[in-house]
């Protein structure tokens, strides 16, 4: 039996999931080809990869804040009061606190940072090794900005 003929005889019977594996098996070929026409600027790329580093850094500094003073997690805390759960009073579907606002603050960060760097960016070409280490030291810094004991004004709890 020629190949042909046994992969066409094996398709027919083969059951959906397995079709459906042998699509998706094609995807990272598509994807290895490349596009037509790559981009020629690195710029917006870059303006994506550093304004998330951006708005975690941003939480973290908001995270201090709030723990410096009750009035301004009040502040943080209804900023945050648009998503589901930051304000509830049942035991059953929980209260996330002010954690909320501190989450918005990450997404006006995020987006305020990436519509800045991107309009700056947009027709430049930044080098991957500026790109990496912004975009690594603000993820050290927010990790760090979590460490107790650099910040032992934060309650354990």
């Amino acid at each position: 039996m020629s190949r042909k003929l046994y992969s066409e005889k094996l398709a027919a019977t083969e059951p959906i999931y397995g079709k459906i594996w042998s699509y998706f098996k094609k995807i990272p070929k598509s994807l290895a080809e490349g596009a037509e026409t790559p981009p020629s600027d690195s710029g917006p790329a870059a303006a994506a990869l550093i304004s998330a580093g951006i708005g975690c850094f941003t939480m973290m500094v908001t995270h201090h804040l709030s723990e410096t003073s009750k009035s301004i997690e009040t502040i943080v805390w209804n900023l945050g009061t648009w998503i589901p759960g930051s304000k509830t009073g049942d035991e059953m579907w929980g209260n996330i606190g002010s954690y909320s606002g501190k989450e918005t603050m990450l997404l006006v960060g995020w987006l305020v940072s990436w519509l800045i760097l991107h309009s700056l960016w947009k027709n430049q070409n930044i080098k991957s090794r500026t790109i990496f280490f912004w975009m690594f030291a603000l993820l050290v810094a927010a990790t760090a900005m979590c460490w107790h004991p650099l910040f032992p004004y934060l309650p354990l709890t």
